[in-house]
């Protein structure tokens, strides 16, 4: 499997905590199946560290390969972030203090939970802008698409990728995101599963109980492999 979004830079957000936390997470994601992660710490959070793409972000994503390579874990980590959308993104895209996936054109962007859905328009509008390919980490977790599920129609439409988390599929962020995963599933909304993993005790990067949920209702294949390998080397969905 190809996980696209996980928190496993050492230090850098809520996710690993420290070298060993990564370490403990990159090894998880092999046993369970995983051998591609892209490291997405939080980025442009409003009152949070920025963590934009600097000297701290190579270092951390330096030390974190040479650790897993000297450890002898498997998994290749590709660079990329979880860009808070704000107005401005398409001027911190043209200053390259943003990473995209695996320096593609895809962007990995989230909201806050209660947005606006005429702003969620806006910048998946103003991100397609620049030129990039806008994939909304875990749809299933906002008001705007629980409330709504035309709007996530609309969304897709517009030329937005829509990412599961796997939490989601064993009701990990509540009943109502629960079923609203399994809906936008059903009804062929969802292009990626990834785990928006933080740790390896809670939150973990095992993608397996979701695969085997979704199994029955698409082509797990596409979602957890295909497509994601795409979105890392730039290639159409």
């Amino acid at each position: 499997m190809v996980d696209i979004h996980c928190h496993i830079l050492p230090g850098f957000d809520d996710g690993a905590r420290d070298i060993y936390d990564t370490l403990e997470m990159a090894s998880l994601a092999h046993m369970s199946g995983t051998k591609v992660i892209v490291a997405t710490p939080h980025c442009n959070v409003p009152g949070e560290p920025s963590n934009y793409y600097d000297s701290r972000y190579r270092e951390a994503f330096r030390s974190a390969c040479k650790a897993l390579e000297q450890e002898r874990i498997p998994v290749r980590l590709l660079p990329g972030m979880e860009v808070f959308a704000t107005y401005d993104l398409p001027e911190l895209v043209r200053e390259k203090q943003i990473l995209t996936i695996n320096q593609s054109d895809y962007l990995l962007m989230e909201f806050a939970f209660d947005e606006d859905p005429e702003f969620v328009e806006i910048m998946v509008d103003r991100v397609k802008s620049v030129n990039l390919k806008p994939i909304i980490a875990h749809p299933e977790r906002y008001e705007f698409i629980k409330d709504d599920l035309e709007f996530a129609r609309r969304l897709v439409r517009s030329g937005a990728i829509l990412q599961a988390n796997k939490g989601s599929f064993m009701g990990r962020y509540g009943r109502r995101s629960e079923s609203t995963v399994y809906q936008l599933l059903k009804d062929g909304l969802l292009s990626v599963v990834a785990s928006d993993a933080h740790s390896a005790e809670i939150r973990t990067p095992d993608m397996r109980r979701a695969r085997s949920a979704a199994e029955s209702i698409c082509d797990v294949k596409k979602l957890f492999e295909d497509n994601p390998m795409r979105i890392c080397t730039n290639q159409p969905l």
